[in-house]
């Protein structure tokens, strides 16, 4: 089988100039990073304004696999498809994270003749915007400290600060360090480093209307408490301005083509099982003007990036789905029957009905916001025709639409059949929610955790701590935002299937009042990944750009 790179270099790509065409975007908007890569100028919402939504199509999953379940492939694959049936369509994605291009995932633009190019430079340093949320996070950390050594006028708590330093790379050493430590250079203090990707600011970025509100945004930031306990933030230090200035053409949506030359807007790309999982409400929303149908996705399973598209995306924006796309694989539901990675390719239908409950769980999980569903199989070469058949039947006796997806293989063509069910569901309605803003927050995340994971919730001492902080601040009135593994609905990596009645510990509660969010975190979860035993690139010989390129 052909690898992703050969899939690539059989395909020309088209000048950014043609595929802009493609969704009418005038020249002016249209800023060029080479012949293959441009920037949409945010400036042309204003001339959208008037135009009516197109319809929002977001496509999810069930719980991964460590070697993942094609999410990114399907909604290319599905984007494709529109366009090949001759439908406006254009697809809006995250951009890769370095931290995963080099360690243990990889690439994030798809695979097979569902992918975006090009592939190189969107995994790698695409058009800076990662770099320029780095700069800007690392800057408001220094400004911090210096505030500090230079009198600390603020009276800032250095115990407290909320925001640590950021790098978009998988460094495990800087998860805890010490700063400042010779006598000329500031206050030592205890602190650390997160991903880029699970910054406040690349949350900020994603929810942010235009550069004003991105500024606004900032501004927000709760960066610490004062020796009083007063929450002090970035505007009462006065650099919100300098880091918006680094940030003005990152807010801008990226736009690349697909091997099949359909438009794409890739911009933002928070993690999921840490941050909110959501390409930007921007790109979102300008794609809902340039096409008739939008196709995006969130992070891992619907557990995690789906709801939080629902609970936070989608109330910030004003966004309401007109389907969801659950996508799953034949090998991921035998994987939660607790087969082994080497055994999951083999035929085994007992272990397929087994492990379909994981489905399920994902299926009455989504039902409580919308019931405009379709189940999506990602096709595999060794699914055996009887193992496809038995969950098309499984999901069409729940009620639901299902349909085999062979875009990897075919690109375009292998989810027309599934485009056109997505077609039939599509329902422009009112998105549910699951719980008011305004409750506490315990109440919002009991409701979550036993609506949608069946699961008990217990507190650590330090979570209620938090949670009392908040509240006495008055700083509760934000959706949440759950931290934790994707591999598992509760807390447990290894809790495969669909468990009910387990007991999830929420570990800690922190409020980003810039984002407009509460994060709770539950198990063990790390904001700054580690690389693998055998990171992507460690022997590779950097002369060879074809050998290179192909690892991704």
């Amino acid at each position: 089988m052909k690898t992703d790179i050969e899939i690539a270099h059989e395909c020309e790509m088209e000048k950014i100039k043609k595929v802009a065409k493609k969704l009418s975007i005038p020249k002016k908007y249209l800023i060029p990073y080479g012949r293959y890569m441009a920037k949409v100028d945010g400036h042309l919402m204003k001339e959208l304004e008037e135009k009516e939504d197109g319809h929002l199509i977001l496509v999810t999953s069930t719980n991964p696999t460590p070697f993942g379940e094609g999410k990114t492939t399907m909604a290319i694959g599905i984007h494709d498809a529109f366009c090949e049936m001759g439908i406006s369509s254009v697809a809006v994605l995250r951009e890769p994270s370095l931290g995963p291009v080099f360690g243990l995932k990889g690439g994030a633009t798809g695979g097979g003749y569902a992918q975006v190019m090009p592939m190189e430079q969107i995994n790698l340093h695409f058009t800076g915007d990662m770099h320029a949320l780095t700069s800007a996070n690392n800057l408001l950390c220094a400004a911090i400290d210096n505030h500090i050594m230079q009198g600390n006028e603020l009276k800032i708590d250095s115990a407290t600060i909320q925001v640590p330093r950021a790098l978009d790379m998988n460094d495990r050493a800087l998860r805890d360090i010490t700063i400042a430590q010779g006598k000329k250079d500031g206050v030592e203090r205890k602190d650390h480093f997160v991903i880029t990707v699970a910054t406040e600011l690349m949350a900020i970025l994603c929810l942010s209307k235009d550069l004003k509100d991105l500024k606004r945004r900032i501004g927000n930031i709760l960066m610490a408490y004062d020796e009083d306990g007063k929450p002090l933030y970035v505007r009462d230090l006065h650099c919100e301005g300098a880091m918006a200035v680094l940030l003005k053409e990152a807010i801008h949506p990226n736009l690349v083509q697909t091997l099949e030359h359909h438009p794409v807007l890739v911009h933002g790309g928070p993690f999921a099982n840490i941050a909110h999982g959501c390409n930007s409400l921007i790109a979102t929303k300008m794609g809902l003007k340039l096409a008739d149908y939008v196709v995006t996705e969130a992070g891992f399973g619907s557990d995690l990036g789906a709801t939080k598209f629902l609970d936070i995306k989608s109330r910030i924006g004003g966004l309401s789905p007109s389907c969801i796309v659950l996508n799953t694989t034949i090998r991921s539901l035998k994987y939660n029957a607790g087969i082994t990675k080497e055994e999951v390719e083999k035929p085994n239908l007992e272990a397929l009905k087994k492990g379909i409950v994981n489905l399920d769980a994902h299926l009455d999980l989504l039902s409580h916001y919308t019931s405009s569903i379709v189940v999506c199989i990602n096709h595999f070469i060794k699914d055996t025709e009887e193992e496809i058949n038995y969950v098309k039947k499984y999901v069409e006796d729940r009620g639901f639409s299902c349909e085999v997806s062979t875009s990897f293989e075919e690109g375009g063509k292998g989810s027309q059949a599934l485009a056109q069910k997505i077609i039939e569901s599509c329902h422009k309605q009112p998105l549910k929610t699951i719980y008011n803003i305004e409750d506490s927050i315990e109440n919002k995340i009991e409701t979550l955790v036993t609506n949608l994971l069946h699961s008990k919730v217990t507190y650590t001492d330090e979570a209620l701590e938090n949670i009392r902080f908040i509240e006495k601040h008055h700083l509760d009135h934000y959706p949440i935002c759950i931290a934790k593994t994707p591999y598992s609905l509760t807390d447990q990596a290894k809790k495969l299937g669909y468990p009910k009645g387990e007991t999830v510990t929420v570990k800690l509660v922190k409020v980003q009042t810039g984002a407009g969010f509460i994060v709770v975190y539950m198990g063990n979860i790390m904001t700054m990944p580690g690389l693998p035993k055998k990171p992507n690139l460690l022997s590779i010989d950097l002369d060879d750009q074809d050998e290179i390129v192909g690892l991704f």
